[in-house]
């Protein structure tokens, strides 16, 4: 009977410590037995999303990260807890609502309890 593993990661809400969020996600998802080309994928994914909570300039606060390994898949979540609130879910520009569409198998952002941005997804293996 498989089990679910699960791993936490809380970094600064600055570009520079999103790296961290992409390590983790590439690493676990090439331990579960991810393709390059997937690894990659996931990769591109997480930056597109954790950007999205973030912006380009980064924010006071920090970014809470739980990646969860169902047998087959990975999925991510993230959110924002920062000191203010926003009242609007993070923006996806076009382009990046195309870019994570070809790139996993579902993914939202949305307001998470107390006003906080946050995002989800989930990359299943083929054939898995």
């Amino acid at each position: 009977m498989a089990t679910q593993e699960e791993v936490r990661l809380v970094v600064p809400a600055t570009p520079e410590f999103l790296r961290l969020a992409r390590v983790t996600a590439t690493g676990l998802a090439s331990r579960s037995g991810f393709s390059y080309d997937e690894v990659e994928d996931l990769r591109l994914a997480i930056d597109e999303l954790c950007f999205a909570l973030i912006g380009s300039r980064g924010r006071e606060g920090t970014v809470n990260l739980r990646y969860a390994m169902p047998e087959g898949a990975l999925e991510i979540e993230g959110s924002g807890d920062f000191p203010t609130a926003t009242a609007t879910p993070p923006a996806l520009s076009e382009l990046s609502r195309q870019i994570l569409t070809a790139l996993v198998d579902d993914y939202d952002v949305y307001l998470a309890d107390g006003g906080h941005p946050a995002f989800r997804l989930r990359k299943q293996r083929p054939g898995a």
